[in-house]
């Protein structure tokens, strides 16, 4: 069985430290608000300018005025700030973001990420995910193992347009969780999988070459 789409986000939120300021890309990521472990003290951002976003709302707590990128309805934290476009593009751009949780249409083997042209639809732009790509320090993907048409979207390389280029450590999908040490020519290793799903079952659903470090 493939992890859920919350799931997914549940494992992303692992991967936060104490004392992180984290970017949550729209779709899957922002569920990852709802996961963060009890006691970790992180500052979630969203770059249309508000720092320290708390969990999802209740029916009674719904704000509109209160919404992330994905304009979804959010709620604020005690210590939360607002700032202007030009504010929080200079945390990003400052490299003031430890962590940024993204989705993707494709990762490429060496890292490279295609996360905001959508073939056949109309794109007003890439927002702000070229910005993140290149501004936070650490990168994490999670998306659907595969597209709705079957193809595979951890690839060899990516044939839609790049977002950003070698800049991708680690993937999260709903078949499995994908590593690399470092950004220096590293391959992806496969150190986890999904209940229910097989070393064959992800090989097979996968263009991409990577180590598969739970045979080691």
């Amino acid at each position: 069985m493939a992890w859920t789409r919350d799931q997914m986000a549940a494992r992303a939120a692992r991967e936060l430290q104490n004392g992180y300021y984290v970017n949550l890309g729209i779709g899957v990521p922002t569920l990852v608000a709802n996961h963060v472990p009890a006691g970790l003290e992180i500052t979630l951002q969203s770059e249309n300018g508000m720092l320290g976003i708390g969990p999802f709302p209740t029916e009674d707590e719904v704000d509109p005025d209160l919404i992330n990128a994905g304009k979804q309805t959010v709620t604020e934290l005690q210590g939360t700030a607002f700032v202007d476009s030009a504010g929080s593009f200079a945390m990003i751009r400052g490299g003031h973001m430890d962590l940024s949780i993204l989705g993707a249409l494709q990762v490429a083997e060496n890292g490279d990420i295609a996360n905001w042209m959508v073939p056949g639809k109309m794109v007003k732009g890439m927002g702000g995910a070229m910005d993140l790509v290149a501004g936070a320090r650490r990168i994490i993907v999670v998306m659907e193992h595969v597209a709705r048409d079957g193809a595979h979207k951890f690839r060899t390389s990516c044939d839609l347009p790049l977002t950003g280029a070698n800049v991708v450590d680690m993937i999260i999908t709903d078949l499995a969780v994908f590593e690399r040490s470092d950004r220096q020519g590293a391959p992806f290793r496969l150190i986890e999988l999904a209940p229910g799903v097989s070393r064959e079952d992800v090989r097979a659903q996968t263009s991409a070459s990577y180590i598969d470090a739970l045979e080691q």
